[in-house]
C-alpha cells in the first residue's frame, strides 16, 4: 500500500514567522500533533507538540501568567521548528514510511511530490488506520495464529483445510521475527464461515501446524495455546 493512499491531504500548516501561540491554537483546535512549517510556499521545517512543550514556559518557573502569555505571543515558530525535515515521496509504501518514523522517532512525516511540493502528511494515527484496514478487523471474523515450518507448501496446507470448510480468507500475514530457526509465524483472518463446523476445522488445522491462538471476535471467544 502506498503512502499517497493513506496520507491526510488537507494539511494544516504554519508559517515560519507565526507565533508559538498560533501553533498551539491550531494543534488544539484541529487535534493534531504535527505542523509543517512553510515559507514562500516551500516546506522549511516541522514543529511538533513536543517542540511546543519544550518551548512553552514551565509551571516551575517564576513567570506569572501575563509574562507567559507575552512569551508565547513573541516567540516565532521558526525558532523552535526542526529545520530540513525528513520527507517521503508519494510512491513510498506504508512499510517504508513506518520504518523511517520508527528509526527517527518521529510521529509524522510530510509527503512531497517530485518537485518537493507538500502534498500531504502521514502520522502514526494514519498508520494505525491502515493496519486495521489491512487486517480486516471491522468484519469481526475469526483469527488464527500458527507457528509453521519454513518450507514451500506449509501455508497452502493450512489454507486447504480452511477451503474445505468453505471459509473465506480476509487477510494473511507472516513474520520471521522471534521465530525459531526453520520456522515462521503465520496469521490468518477468516469470515463468513459456518460455525457449526468450526471445532472440526480447528482439529484438522492442529494436525497441520502448531496453533498459537484462536480468536472469535463476534462471539468474544479467545483460546491461547501454550507450549
Amino acid at each position: 500500500m502506498l503512502v499517497k493512499d493513506w496520507m491526510s491531504r488537507n494539511v494544516i500548516t504554519v508559517k515560519v514567522n507565526d507565533t508559538l501561540q498560533h501553533a498551539i491554537n491550531l494543534m488544539v483546535d484541529h487535534q493534531i500533533s504535527v505542523l509543517p512549517v512553510m515559507e514562500d510556499s516551500k516546506l522549511v521545517g516541522m514543529v511538533t507538540d513536543s517542540d511546543v512543550k519544550r518551548a512553552s514556559p514551565s509551571s516551575a518557573t517564576l513567570l506569572d501568567i501575563q509574562q507567559a502569555l507575552y512569551h508565547l505571543s513573541r516567540l516565532e515558530v521558526g525558532a523552535i521548528m526542526s529545520a530540513y525535515p525528513i520527507t517521503v515521496p508519494l510512491d513510498y509504501t506504508l512499510e517504508e514510511t513506518a520504518e523511517i518514523m520508527l528509526q527517527k522517532k518521529i510521529s509524522g512525516l510530510p509527503i512531497v511530490d517530485d518537485d518537493g511540493q507538500l502534498k500531504g502528511i502521514i502520522t502514526k494515527s494514519d498508520l494505525f488506520k491502515a493496519m486495521l484496514s489491512l487486517s480486516g478487523s471491522a468484519r469481526q471474523g475469526l483469527m488464527f495464529g500458527f507457528l509453521i515450518e519454513d518450507r514451500p507448501g506449509s501455508i497452502k496446507e493450512i489454507t486447504d483445510v480452511m477451503r474445505k470448510y468453505d471459509a473465506r480468507i480476509l487477510s494473511i500475514l507472516s513474520s520471521y521475527d522471534k521465530a525459531p530457526q526453520g520456522y515462521r509465524f503465520f496469521y490468518i483472518r477468516l469470515f463468513d464461515i459456518d460455525r457449526f463446523g468450526l471445532e472440526d476445522m480447528k482439529q484438522d488445522l492442529k494436525e497441520k501446524a502448531k496453533m498459537l491462538y484462536f480468536i472469535d471476535q463476534r462471539e468474544n471467544i479467545r483460546e491461547i495455546y501454550s507450549g
